[in-house]
């Protein structure tokens, strides 16, 4: 009987513990990517067989856009993302696109052509999505030209977009 007492009593010091370790780790593993993180490295091929590295990107202002392809949101971005391409890529802005869908590539290839998509798309796995912390979809960072995280854009509105292309041009100024 007494050898039981003292065993619940170590299981009672030590739940706590164990349950506080797992509540950290659980955390961290699924931290959101914040203003002034930098981003997570990224290794993709695009959709045209390219390979893809953040380095590609060091010394442009990128707009990572995650999106899927059955996302009404994500559908209307795409304008405006080709929009900012063409209005301030010679300044030094890129555009990704990063397909969070689970079907086939081709898929991924049709949805581009269909809405004329004038940027590298990849598709991106789960380790990735967790990475960047992906709560919900259209997801948009704005990644500065030494590779922090400067803005976060979810969902996607008038507002998100002028808010957006603001970003875009006071980094592009800097």
């Amino acid at each position: 009987m007494k050898k039981l007492m003292q065993l619940k009593k170590s299981l009672l010091r030590i739940t706590p513990l164990a349950l506080a370790g797992l509540l950290l780790f659980t955390q961290s593993a699924h931290a959101i990517l914040q203003k002034g993180d930098p981003a997570p490295p990224i290794k993709l091929t695009t959709t045209s067989g390219q390979p893809i590295t953040l380095n590609n990107y060091k010394g442009y202002v990128l707009v990572m856009d995650f999106f899927a392809t059955w996302c009404i949101p994500c559908k209307e971005a795409i304008p405006h993302l080709n929009s900012l391409r063409a209005k301030y890529g010679k300044q030094g802005l890129q555009v990704l696109g990063v397909s969070v869908d689970e079907g086939s590539d081709r898929d991924v290839k049709t949805f581009i052509n269909e809405r004329r998509i004038s940027y590298p798309v990849a598709i991106a796995g789960e380790e990735m999505q967790t990475e960047y912390g992906l709560r919900s979809i259209p997801t948009v960072f704005v990644i500065n030209k030494k590779g922090v995280v400067v803005e976060r854009f979810q969902g996607f509105s008038d507002q998100t977009a002028k808010a957006m292309e603001d970003t875009i041009k006071r980094l592009l100024a800097e």
